[in-house]
């Protein structure tokens, strides 16, 4: 590794110089210089689950975001909560590099390292705000899993961090570099549809569990850490055949089912369509007036938003939501139906999900092609590219990538108004300017979430 320092450092340095990010830029075409053993970032990996690799949880699918995160930068540090994913990440990591990785069980030693270039932060929800602020503090470039943030207040804060900071940071929404949904932006764009009246977004219904019991966590796992800003509870585990974790429980995979941690669907795959369906009809820069909860189920019983079971699965199972936004367009969040977005325009309508793009608008492009340049105009006027190229490049470039944390601020936003309106089964309104919920003390209590002692963010 000695031999990278002196790319190290440029890279640093690039961060404050335009003219050292042109130079870089121009020297080896727009992501050459990525494959070349002096041209590769150092990365540091918080969280190395299955969503970082799948092999690292001991299974043996491609699932993971690090065997492509690779490709452009090297791992040089591991950190994570479980000792057992450690360690079989690090064996990973040094079969791909030949290099060992360090593995510090406090990820605050990747945050004083001048030689970490990006952190790749791969932990469960209720983590990332802290750690995507720290980092960005700490003058790291950071490429965050989604959900962003845990709560509304937390991408406020991101949004303003990463202003303050300039640092690059890019949210793990794929799609936004999936080429279909850059087309049905393109279209939209282009007016193909007329003027959009409404998204639907179909994002599928979340699971129940039977009663977990209390039981002792693995000696491998420091419960504590992993709990970190989240309220104390104690560790649940269920063996059963469920899962890629084949078990219930509070923590690994599960750990999305429970509100005290995640948003359930909303904040999973409503992360992904409740984006596209925000960027599609251009409005990243504000959010809704009002929430709707139409239809709401859970699995267990709710006191002033709150769950009355501890021992069960908590977010929604099923749900009609419907977000209404101030120029009457209407963003609705469903559990049923073909997975992926419906746009209903003046002119017609437009589907899209990961494995197809469909409507008339699609039809006629056989004699009505989308100009020149139409997907490049639709993603920041670059080259479509990788995810995760699009990242890196826009880390050597110092300009903003596809998926940014402002406008996933205002997307996601949207989803966790649509839980706290769950939650409560009541309308909401909200005031996208001052974010904050308008008329309902209660409602406007759960937007945010106080920090355990000992976990509060560090801003300085």
């Amino acid at each position: 590794m000695k031999n990278k320092s002196l790319h190290r450092r440029s890279f640093l340095q690039a961060a404050s110089s335009a003219a050292a990010c042109a130079s870089i830029a121009n020297r080896n075409g727009r992501a050459q210089g990525f494959y070349q053993a002096n041209d590769r970032p150092r990365v540091a990996a918080i969280g190395t689950g299955s969503r970082w690799c799948q092999k690292a949880t001991g299974l043996q699918g491609p699932y993971g975001s690090a065997p492509d995160f690779k490709k452009f930068g090297d791992y040089v540090t591991l950190c994570d909560a479980d000792r057992s994913r450690t360690e079989l990440a690090a064996a990973l990591v040094k079969e791909w590099t030949g290099f060992q990785p360090s593995t510090p069980s406090d990820y605050r030693a990747i945050l004083d390292d001048p030689k970490v270039d990006i952190v790749h932060i791969s932990t469960p929800d209720h983590w990332h705000a802290k750690l995507l602020i720290e980092s960005m503090l700490a003058g790291k470039d950071v490429y965050c899993e989604k959900p962003m943030t845990l709560t509304v207040p937390e991408g406020r804060a991101i949004c303003d961090v990463a202003k303050k900071t300039g640092r690059i940071v890019q949210i793990g929404t794929q799609q936004r570099s999936s080429k279909q949904f850059v087309e049905a932006v393109a279209l939209l764009q282009n007016g193909r549809i007329g003027k959009i009246k409404r998204a639907v977004c179909h994002i599928g219904g979340a699971p129940k569990s039977p009663e977990i019991p209390i039981a002792q966590a693995p000696k491998h796992l420091d419960w504590n850490l992993w709990q970190g800003p989240a309220a104390e509870a104690p560790f649940r585990f269920l063996a059963s055949d469920n899962g890629e974790t084949k078990s219930w429980s509070r923590c690994h995979y599960e750990f999305r089912w429970w509100y005290e941690y995640s948003g359930g669907k909303l904040t999973d795959w409503g992360a992904h369509h409740v984006d596209i369906a925000t960027w599609g009809m251009g409005l990243t820069d504000t959010g809704p007036v009002e929430i709707i909860p139409e239809m709401v189920k859970h699995p267990v019983e709710f006191q002033d938003g709150y769950p009355t079971d501890p021992s069960r699965y908590n977010t929604a199972t099923e749900f009609l939501l419907r977000a209404k936004f101030a120029d009457g367009a209407e963003i609705e969040i469903r559990h049923d139906g073909d997975n992926g977005i419906m746009f209903e325009g003046t002119e017609g309508r437009l589907f899209v999900n990961r494995g197809r793009i469909a409507g008339k608008p699609v039809d006629d492009l056989k004699d009505n092609p989308l100009p020149g340049g139409a997907l490049e105009a639709a993603y920041k006027n670059r080259p479509l590219v990788d995810h995760f190229q699009n990242f890196f490049e826009a880390a050597r470039d110092r300009v903003e990538p596809i998926s940014d944390v402002h406008s996933h601020h205002r997307a996601l936003s949207t989803c966790h108004l649509a839980g706290i309106a769950a939650r409560l089964n009541r309308k909401i309104a909200w005031d996208p300017k001052s974010e904050t919920i308008q008329g309902d003390p209660q409602a406007q209590k759960l937007l945010a979430r106080e920090p355990r002692k000992g976990f509060e963010t560090q801003l300085g």
